[in-house]
C-alpha cells in the first residue's frame, strides 16, 4: 500500500547532507594544500611509492587491525583500542602541524610548538569530545592522512588501494556487515573516527549513546570516506606534476586529472547521498572511490595525457 502524505524534504532536511559535502570537500583542500611542506619534510612512508604492492600491504593492515578492535571488543578491552586511536590522532595532527608552521619555525622551536598543540588538542577531544571538537580535529587528521598517503603511493597503486577498499567496503557492509558492529563499538568512545552532523544545535555528542533502533539525532560520515577517495586527487596532483607533464595546465592548484578525481568524488558523493536519505546504512567507498577514479580518467582525457603515466 503506497502512502498518498508523502512528506516533503525541507531545507533542514536536506542541510545534513550539506554539511556533509562540505567537510569532503574541506578535506580535499587542506590536503592539496599540506601535500607539498610534506613532501619538503620526507612525510612520505615509503621511498617505493610506485610499488603495487604497497596498495595490498595496507589492506593487509587493514585486515589486521579490523581482526583486533573485534577481538578487543569481544574482550571488553575498549581501552585499548581507545589509547590507540588516541596516540594515531596525536601522531597525525603532529605531522599536520610540523608541515604547517615549517616554513615560519627552524626545526627546534616547531618540533615543541607543533608537540604541544598536538597534545593539548588530543587531550581537549578526550575531555571534551563535543560534535564540534570532533568535526575539527577529524578535518585535520583527515587531511594529514590524505596528503601522506597521497604523496606515499603513486597514481597507479592508488588505484589499486580504492578498488581493494571499496570492495571490502561492501563485503563489510552488506556481507559480513562487521563494519556496522565496528562502527556502533567505536561511536560510543567519541573518537575523531567519524563527522558529526546534529540534527538540532542543543545536541550534545558527549553525552550519546548510540542506540539503532532509537531516533536519530545526529547524522554520521566515517573519516575514510573522505580520505580515501581524495588520496587519488593529491596522487594525481602530485606525481603527474613530477612525471613528464610539467607543462599540464593547472586549474587554479589542481592539474586536470587532480580535479577530475575531486568532482568525480563530488559525484559519487551524491549519489551515495540520495540512497542514505532514505534511512538504511551504505557503503560509501563504492560510490566515492568509483566517482573519483572515473572523474581522473576524464580528467586525464580532457588534458589529453595517458590514463596510466608513462
Amino acid at each position: 500500500m503506497t502512502k498518498t502524505n508523502k512528506k516533503e524534504n525541507t531545507f533542514a532536511d536536506v542541510l545534513p547532507f550539506i554539511a556533509m559535502g562540505i567537510f569532503l570537500v574541506v578535506v580535499q583542500v587542506i590536503s592539496i594544500m599540506l601535500a607539498q611542506p610534506m613532501i619538503e619534510n620526507d612525510f612520505q612512508f615509503t621511498e617505493d611509492t610506485g610499488n603495487i604492492w604497497n596498495a595490498v600491504y595496507y589492506i593487509g593492515l587493514i585486515l589486521l587491525f579490523t581482526l583486533f578492535i573485534l577481538y578487543a571488543m569481544k574482550k571488553q578491552m575498549k581501552w585499548v583500542i581507545h589509547g590507540f586511536i588516541l596516540f594515531a590522532v596525536a601522531s597525525t595532527l603532529y605531522y599536520v602541524f610540523f608541515a604547517i608552521f615549517a616554513n615560519f619555525t627552524d626545526d627546534v622551536t616547531n618540533f615543541w610548538f607543533t608537540l604541544i598543540i598536538s597534545l593539548l588538542l588530543t587531550v581537549l577531544m578526550y575531555k571534551f569530545p563535543e560534535w564540534y571538537v570532533i568535526d575539527i580535529i577529524g578535518i585535520l587528521i583527515g587531511a594529514g592522512v590524505v596528503a601522506i598517503f597521497g604523496i606515499s603511493f603513486e597514481i597507479i597503486p592508488t588505484i589499486v588501494l580504492l578498488i581493494l577498499l571499496a570492495v571490502y567496503d561492501a563485503i563489510s557492509v552488506y556481507q559480513t556487515k562487521h563494519m556496522l558492529t565496528l562502527a556502533e563499538g567505536v561511536m560510543n568512545m567519541k573518537v575523531p573516527i567519524l563527522f558529526v552532523i546534529p540534527k538540532h544545535l542543543d545536541f550534545s555528542f558527549r553525552n550519546y549513546k548510540y542506540d539503532a533502533e532509537g531516533e536519530r539525532e545526529a547524522f554520521f560520515m566515517g573519516l575514510g570516506d573522505a580520505i580515501m577517495p581524495t588520496i587519488l586527487v593529491v596522487s594525481a596532483n602530485v606525481f603527474y606534476l613530477q612525471a613528464a607533464y610539467m607543462d599540464l595546465p593547472l586549474i587554479g592548484v589542481l592539474n586536470s586529472p587532480a580535479l577530475g578525481a575531486a568532482l568525480g568524488t563530488i559525484v559519487g558523493f551524491c549519489a551515495l547521498m540520495m540512497l542514505v536519505a532514505k534511512g538504511k546504512p551504505q557503503a560509501g567507498l563504492p560510490f566515492l572511490n568509483t566517482g573519483a577514479i572515473l572523474g581522473y580518467a576524464i580528467g586525464c582525457i580532457a588534458a589529453g595525457v595517458p590514463i596510466i603515466p608513462l
